[in-house]
């Protein structure tokens, strides 16, 4: 019996020995054993232990013990539970969730304040407006740090939508937004409650403050496919049409599908018929984009995996170019006869649409990410290109010389498509995380100029979708962002 008592002794003083936090434990009792004593430290108890190593170098400096998680409020270790069956369950998604919602809420609770913090040390209207008249900055230099002020100052305001069917508003969820050339027009795909998609065009005329009222135009138009990528296309005029690549399901393929803008308008004025619709047997399409450059008039592509499609509308003609990895972005240059792609394995290259076939040479250009491209734009100048990956890496690249030129830092993705949007004429970057947040950017230097929470909590399957303009609803609208999250639209306007 007093062998197995010894034995057992041992054991346990074995055992603390080789257990790292029971020696960091240790020293750190001799080394306090002469500290001095507070009555609140005496009534310490025994369950409150383990919070004795981290109670001087906070948190982040706490051992990570296996199966047990430290509240840094409480100053304790808790264990996590390993399954989701018992009654409130704590676990590391349930503990990271609480964390990040209570960050948003800190965050929100700060942009409404009307004494935000300036992204800029010492920048602010007056100074801007006394370095102007010094001769300081020049027309330029002052119109964009213009734009940075305003940015840091715009305000949430939710949008008002009109529908001839409202119950379908208070129903049916924004999957994404996406704006035309003047930005006067949002066409929408909602996820609907039953199942499948349906979309609609959102005319912006009537966002004026301050009642920020807009109208929804609905189509019967409906699908139970997934849909991949969208853009405008201006087939008849100017942002006429919207192609969408569709996802195929069980035996129906996937396709491409040019839907008429006209469709979502009840009423036309004379002369002006609806378009028609057209369809493209494309199957497993990644990515879509229309060109407006005259080597490719009125044809659109697609990323496929591993293979790129250049199809004219006109014709039906399709040229075809294969790559080594799925192609998952897509941009035409506009001067130049070329059509970026960004593809899965981090390569960005270009086609040269003058080669009518996969000889030598209709590659262009080539640059390398560390992860998967999920978007590619080209800047007005088509000396650049900036690009961001599911690694939350954005870099702008000289594409004269294939180097990195600007890295920006802050965004957050993991495995999801995001798209990223470039405003040259505000200077700003715009992108929206997996982790919900907004986030904005000076275009000159890299700096970070705004950070917006989302107004709803943080989900994975709640990713606002943003579209950002100096004109909103038309020529004459004012600068600001928009942004749609579950059935809700808000707008932040310039003050």
């Amino acid at each position: 019996m007093h062998k197995s008592r010894g034995q057992s002794r041992r054991h346990g003083r074995r055992s603390h020995r080789h257990n790292p936090w029971f020696r960091q434990h240790g020293s750190n009792e001799r080394n306090n054993t002469g500290a001095q004593q507070s009555p609140q430290g005496s009534s310490h108890s025994d369950d409150e232990a383990p919070s004795t190593s981290s109670s001087t170098a906070g948190s982040s400096s706490v051992p990570d013990l296996p199966g047990y998680y430290f509240d840094p409020e409480k100053k304790r270790y808790f264990r996590l539970l390993p399954g989701h069956n018992n009654c409130n369950p704590l676990t590391k998604e349930s503990i990271r969730q609480k964390e990040m919602e209570s960050k948003r809420l800190q965050l929100l609770e700060e942009e409404d304040k009307q004494g935000r913090k300036i992204a800029r040390l010492g920048f602010n209207a007056s100074s801007l407006l006394q370095k102007s008249k010094l001769g300081f900055l020049n027309v330029t230099s002052y119109c964009r740090l213009a734009h940075e002020l305003r940015v840091s100052c715009m305000q949430r305001k939710k949008v008002q939508i009109q529908s001839s069917d409202p119950s379908a508003l208070a129903s049916d969820r924004f999957n994404l937004i996406l704006a035309d050339t003047n930005s006067d027009r949002l066409f929408t795909v909602n996820d609907v409650k039953v199942g499948g998609s349906k979309y609609g065009i959102i005319n912006l005329h009537g966002l004026q403050t301050p009642t920020l009222r807009v109208h929804m135009h609905e189509n019967l138009y409906f699908t139970n496919r997934k849909v991949n990528a969208v853009s405008w296309a201006s087939l008849n005029h100017l942002d006429s049409h919207i192609l969408l690549c569709l996802m195929g399901i069980a035996e129906t393929p996937g396709c491409a599908t040019l839907l008429p803008a006209s469709l979502f308008v009840s009423s036309h004025p004379a002369g002006d018929r609806p378009g028609m619709l057209c369809s493209f047997r494309i199957p497993g399409a990644w990515s879509c984009a229309w060109s407006l450059n005259i080597q490719a008039n009125n044809c659109f592509s697609t990323g496929l995996s591993r293979r790129v499609l250049v199809t004219s509308v006109v014709t039906g003609h399709r040229q075809s170019f294969g790559t080594s990895s799925d192609v998952l972005a897509q941009q035409f240059a506009i001067t130049a006869p070329l059509l970026f792609n960004g593809c899965r394995s981090g390569e960005i290259f270009a086609i040269d649409l003058r080669c009518r076939n996969q000889g030598k040479g209709w590659k262009a250009t080539r640059l390398f990410h560390d992860s998967a491209v999920t978007s590619v734009q080209i800047l007005q100048e088509e000396q650049c290109l900036m690009a961001s990956d599911m690694a939350g890496t954005i870099k702008l690249w000289d594409l004269r010389t294939t180097k990195c030129i600007r890295q920006y830092e802050g965004h957050v993705n993991e495995y999801a498509h995001l798209p990223l949007h470039v405003h040259e004429e505000e200077g700003i970057v715009v992108a929206v995380g997996q982790d919900c947040y907004t986030r904005i950017w000076s275009l000159h230097d890299a700096q970070l100029l705004r950070t917006i929470p989302s107004p709803h909590p943080t989900s994975k399957a709640d990713i606002p979708s943003v579209a950002f303009s100096s004109r909103l609803g038309g020529f004459r609208g004012a600068p600001g962002l928009l942004m749609a999250i579950r059935q809700d639209l808000y707008c932040f306007s310039y003050s």
